[in-house]
């Protein structure tokens, strides 16, 4: 077989766009203060749903006490939602109005 003769427009650079994979955003989960919850069970929620060691849960629970909330972690969104709705039937079987929320990463935070 004889050879295909090449033109000169037969000839290009062939390009590959890399997708960059971006990181998740982060949630933060937010552990409120009231008036019924027992600082024993929120010792337990921040041991047991956010995998706290006493000191630590027991510094988490004292912010809580005394300043209306503490930031109990900082996960991507679906983790997050998971562990709101951990606290909120964990309470709810306790029979407690304890709250949890999450917020953006990077919104106002007073609470760290």
């Amino acid at each position: 077989m004889l050879p295909v003769p090449r033109r000169e427009s037969d000839t290009g650079v062939v390009t590959e766009k890399k997708s960059r994979t971006q990181k998740p955003a982060m949630w933060r989960v937010i552990l409120h203060n009231d008036d019924f919850t027992t600082m024993e069970f929120v010792i337990e929620v921040l041991v047991t749903v956010f995998h706290k060691d006493e000191a630590e849960a027991h510094h988490l629970m004292l912010q809580v006490h005394q300043t209306g909330a503490c930031l109990a972690g900082v996960y991507t969104r679906e983790v997050a939602e998971t562990k709101v709705d951990t606290v909120e039937r964990m309470a709810r079987a306790a029979e407690y109005p304890f709250l949890a929320t999450m917020e953006p990463e990077g919104a106002d935070d007073r609470r760290s």
